[in-house]
C-alpha cells in the first residue's frame, strides 16, 4: 500500500490518519495523531486456524510506552514490563466492540497491538485507539463486518463533550465511552456522578451520532482504496448431514434436559443427553464428537432462547424482571476493619474493607497524569467458585475489568481525603458463582465500607441485565439479574450500578450486532428497578456506616504546621521523626505543604505525638506546662528538653517548695518531668520551674 493521508474532525479537534508509510508486513496498519497523541495500530492475521481450535483466538493489547509521555521506566531493568492496570483496561476497551464484528467459524489467530508513541496529556489516547483498531482492520484482508466509531463523552452545564480533556472529565457529570457501527451501539463503558437513566440514554444517542459520522469516514477510506478481503479462510461448518440427523434423535431429549429449572439436576441430564448422543453416533460419524457437541450446543441455545422470548419462561423458572433470593451479612470477620457477605442465587462475594494512611495510597506507573490511587478496589475469582479444580494465577484480565468496574461504582460516593483522611482497600472474594460477580462484588463492598464506618454518601447497588433478540423478527427479551447460563447464551450483558437517587457507573457488551434506543431505555429502566429492590435488602443488613471505625482500625488525625518548620520535624535523616514514632508507636505523613497526618489504633499515642510535633514547631509560650527529659545537669539547675532543639532550665530554687542541697537529690538525667515556663528572656532562653516527675 502507497503512503496514504486521510483528515477528519473528531470532537472539534483536527485527526489525522496515516497509512502505507509505516509496517508494511502487517495486514492493516494506521498512524493516528491528534493533537500531539500519536497512537500505531497494527492487525495481523495467521494464515491458518490452530490445529482442533474451537474458538476464535482474538489478542488485543493496548501497549503503554514510557517514552510517549517523556519518562524512564522504574524498576533496575529500566524498561517496560507486564502490561499495568491502565494499559489492561485499554485492552479490554478495544476488544469488546470489535469481537461480535468477526464471522462465525472464523479461527485463524488475529492480533490487534494499539501503541501510544506520544501522548498529549489533553488529548485522550483510548478513542484514538479504539478508532485506528478499526482502521486498521478495515484497511486489512483480515475478515471484519466493521467499520466501527468510538467517542468519549462528558457532560458540563447540561453541554455533552465530545473527546473531553482529562479536567473536562473531573469537572463533568458523566465520563462515558461509547463505541458501535453505523446501525446501533455496540459498547458502553461509564462512571458516573449519581445521574438519571435520561441523561445517561441521552449522551449514549449523542455519542452514536458522533460514531456515525467516523462510521462514513472508514467508508471512505475503504471506497478509496478499494480494499478486499481474503477467500483464503476456511470458514469451521457443521456438515448438513451430522446437524440434520442430530438434531432429529436429540429433539426431545434436549427439551427434558431444559424443563429442569434446577441447574445441577439441568447439568446431570445434559451430561445423560450427551453420552447417549455420542453413543448413538459413534459408528454412523466417527470422529466428529466435535461437530455433534457443537450442535446439541446449538439446540440446547435455541430451544432455551424460544423459551426466554416466547414462553417468558428462564432457565431457573423466574419471570424477566424477576431477581433471585438476596442474603446478606455485615462485620463478620472480627479482626478486619470492615466486612461483608452479599448473596444472590449462586453467586456469593464476600467484600473486605482495610482502612490506611494516605501515604499507603497505590503508586502508579504509566502514561497518565494520576500518579497515585487512594481507593483500590480488587477482584478475585479461584476456581472453586465454580466447582473447578485449577490452581491459584495472577489476576487476568477479567479479574481486573471487574474489580476496575466495582471501584468505578464507588468512587462517586466516597468522602474527600478532607473529609475521611484515609486511604482505602476493598477486597471482593468471590466465594460462588453462577453470574453477575462484578455486581455482587459492588453490593458485597458496600456493605463491607458501611461497616468499616467509612462515611460513604449512599449505598450502592448493581446489577446485570441480560438481552435475547430474535434475529427473524423484532422479539426482544430484556432480563434482569442474568445468571450464568443467561449471559454465555443471550446476546447482551449490560451491568450498571448505582444509589437510590441514579447511576454511578455502567459496563455493556454484546454479540450480536448492536442494539438500539428502544432497548437501551428498557434495559435502563429495569435495572433501576432492580437496584432498588436489591438496596432495600441490604439495607435490612446495616442501613447506615457505623458511626464508629474498628478498634482495629488506625484512628487519623490530621493538623497544619509551618511548611519552613517540616525540616525541624523531620531532623537530620529523619533522626527527630524517628524518635517520635519509636516514643509513640504512631504512623506519621508530612506533606510538603504541611498537612501533617498521624495513625494508630491508640488514640492516646496519637495525641502525643501531636503535642510532641506542635512543640517542635511551635515557640515555647510562657505559663504553659510541657512534658520534657532532663539532659543535662549543673551545680545551679538542670536542663529540660520539652522537644528537639526546645529547651529551659530549672534552677535549683525552682525544683521544690523546700530547699534542695544537691539537683541530684530530685532529678536525674533521663528523668521524664512536667514542667512550667515562668520566664522567656529577649533571646529566647526559658526558665521553668518543676511541676513533678513523671
Amino acid at each position: 500500500m502507497k503512503e496514504t493521508n486521510y483528515k477528519t474532525e473528531i470532537g472539534g479537534r483536527k485527526v489525522e490518519i496515516t497509512l502505507g508509510k509505516y509496517c508494511g508486513q502487517a495486514n492493516g496498519h494506521c498512524i493516528v495523531t491528534c493533537g500531539e497523541t500519536v497512537i500505531m495500530v497494527n492487525a495481523t492475521m495467521s494464515k491458518a486456524p490452530r490445529p482442533g481450535m474451537d474458538f476464535f483466538p482474538l489478542s488485543i493489547d493496548y501497549e503503554e510506552k514510557m517514552y510517549s509521555v517523556g519518562r524512564i521506566p522504574g524498576g533496575w531493568k529500566r524498561r517496560e514490563g507486564r502490561a499495568g492496570d491502565s494499559a489492561i483496561l485499554r485492552s479490554r476497551l478495544i476488544d469488546r466492540p470489535l469481537r461480535p464484528l468477526f464471522p462465525k467459524g472464523f479461527y485463524n489467530d488475529v492480533t490487534i497491538i494499539a501503541t501510544p508513541l506520544s501522548v498529549d496529556p489533553e488529548v485522550m489516547p483510548e478513542p484514538l485507539a479504539m478508532l485506528g483498531s478499526s482502521i486498521a482492520l478495515s484497511v486489512s484482508d483480515i475478515p471484519f463486518e466493521g467499520p466501527t466509531g468510538a467517542v468519549k463523552v462528558t457532560c458540563i452545564d447540561g453541554k455533552f463533550i465530545v473527546n473531553p480533556t482529562p479536567a473536562q472529565i473531573e469537572a463533568g457529570l458523566i465520563d462515558l465511552t461509547v463505541s458501535g457501527t453505523k446501525e446501533a451501539v455496540l459498547m458502553v463503558e461509564a462512571g458516573a456522578k449519581e445521574v438519571s437513566e435520561e441523561l445517561m440514554l441521552d449522551a449514549i444517542m449523542f455519542a452514536h451520532e458522533e460514531i456515525k459520522k467516523q462510521v462514513a469516514f472508514q467508508e471512505k477510506i475503504v471506497k478509496d482504496l478499494k480494499v478486499v478481503k481474503t477467500d483464503k479462510i476456511a470458514f469451521d461448518s457443521i456438515p448438513e448431514e451430522i446437524d440434520k440427523a442430530v438434531r432429529e434423535y436429540a429433539d426431545k431429549g434436549m427439551d427434558k434436559v431444559l424443563e429442569n429449572f434446577n441447574r445441577y439436576d439441568r447439568d446431570e441430564a445434559e451430561d445423560e443427553l450427551t453420552s447417549d448422543v455420542l453413543t448413538h453416533f459413534a459408528e454412523v460419524f466417527p470422529d466428529q464428537q466435535k461437530a455433534i457437541g457443537q450442535v446439541l450446543y446449538n439446540m440446547k441455545k435455541e430451544k432455551l432462547r424460544h423459551k426466554v422470548l416466547y414462553k417468558g419462561i428462564r432457565p431457573d423458572g423466574r419471570k424477566t424482571h424477576e431477581i433471585r433470593p438476596i442474603w446478606c451479612e455485615a462485620g463478620i470477620l472480627p479482626r478486619v476493619h470492615g466486612s461483608g457477605v452479599f448473596t444472590r442465587g449462586e453467586t456469593q462475594v464476600l467484600s473486605t474493607c482495610t482502612l490506611g494512611m494516605l501515604s499507603e495510597a497505590q503508586e502508579l506507573e504509566g502514561i497518565d497524569a494520576e500518579t497515585e490511587k487512594r481507593y483500590m478496589h480488587q477482584y478475585n475469582m479461584p476456581g472453586y467458585t465454580t466447582g473447578e479444580a485449577k490452581p491459584l494465577k495472577s489476576p487476568g484480565r477479567r479479574e481486573i475489568g471487574h474489580g476496575a468496574l466495582a471501584e468505578r461504582a464507588l468512587i462517586p460516593v466516597l468522602p474527600s481525603e478532607e473529609e475521611f483522611p484515609y486511604a482505602i482497600r476493598v477486597v471482593s472474594d468471590v466465594l460462588s458463582s453462577n453470574g453477575s460477580t462484578s455486581m455482587a462484588s459492588t453490593c458485597g463492598s458496600t456493605l463491607a465500607l458501611m461497616d468499616a464506618g467509612v462515611p460513604i454518601k449512599a449505598p450502592v447497588a448493581g446489577v446485570a441485565m441480560g438481552l435475547m433478540k430474535d434475529k427473524d423478527s423484532d422479539k426482544v427479551a430484556v432480563l434482569t439479574d442474568i445468571q450464568g447460563l443467561e449471559d454465555f447464551l443471550g446476546d447482551m450483558d449490560f451491568k450498571v450500578t448505582g444509589t437510590e437517587k441514579g447511576i454511578t457507573a455502567i459496563q455493556m457488551d454484546i454479540k450480536i450486532h448492536g442494539i438500539d434506543r428502544k432497548i437501551l431505555t428498557t434495559a435502563l429502566e429495569q435495572a433501576r428497578q432492580g437496584r432498588l429492590e436489591i438496596l432495600k435488602s441490604m439495607l435490612k443488613t446495616i442501613k447506615a456506616p457505623r458511626k464508629q471505625l474498628s478498634k482495629y482500625a488506625p484512628k487519623i488525625i490530621s493538623f497544619n504546621i509551618d511548611p519552613d518548620k517540616i525540616r525541624e520535624v523531620i531532623g537530620t535523616g529523619g533522626k527527630v521523626i524517628n524518635e517520635i514514632i519509636a516514643q509513640t508507636g504512631v504512623k506519621i505523613d508530612i506533606d510538603d505543604d504541611g498537612k501533617v497526618a498521624i495513625a494508630s489504633s491508640d488514640a492516646e499515642m496519637i495525641e502525643k505525638a501531636k503535642k510532641i510535633i506542635l512543640t517542635i514547631t511551635t515557640d515555647l509560650e510562657l505559663n504553659c506546662e510541657y512534658e520534657g527529659t532532663v539532659t543535662r545537669i549543673m551545680q545551679f539547675g538542670a536542663f529540660v528538653e520539652v522537644a528537639p532543639g526546645k529547651e529551659g532550665m530549672i534552677h535549683i530554687s525552682k525544683l521544690s517548695k523546700e530547699h534542695v542541697e544537691k539537683v541530684e537529690d530530685v532529678v536525674n538525667i533521663g528523668d521524664k518531668v512536667l514542667v512550667k515556663t515562668i520566664k522567656i528572656d529577649e533571646r529566647g532562653r526559658v526558665d521553668m520551674k518543676l511541676i513533678k516527675k513523671l
